[in-house]
């Protein structure tokens, strides 16, 4: 894995996304209300807008321009406009580093796995 630090922990504050551009691509680095962290495509996959500037509510971030709800854990589209999914990117923290890695997207059960490692 190629994980290049975005952010520290102390950056991200809860219910909050912070936008950062790795190799070009545009990701949406956010802290849930319990603190976990995950990394999502940061472009809506219905009105092409950055998800970074939308809302976190528990595991989904909610587009600001049509309100297409998105999870973070799987990049699944939640709700309408949106049906298409996002990519969610692997995220490992390291010393309150925030490392993601553009070029390996995740799935669900991968991101439990990691999840458990962490605690």
């Amino acid at each position: 894995m190629t994980a290049i630090q975005v952010a520290t922990l102390d950056e991200l504050a809860p219910n909050e996304a912070k936008r950062v551009e790795v190799d070009g691509i545009a990701i949406a680095v956010v802290r849930d209300g319990d603190g976990t962290i995950y990394a999502i495509g940061d472009r809506c996959s219905h009105g092409e807008v950055s998800l970074s500037d939308g809302f976190v509510e528990d595991c989904t971030i909610e587009c600001w321009a049509h309100g297409a709800k998105f999870s973070l854990r799987t990049g699944e589209a939640l709700s309408l406009p949106a049906y298409e999914p996002v990519p969610v990117f692997q995220v490992v923290i390291a010393d309150g580093a925030v490392l993601v890695d553009p070029h390996a997207t995740v799935d669900e059960r991968a991101h439990e796995a990691q999840k458990a490692q962490e605690a």
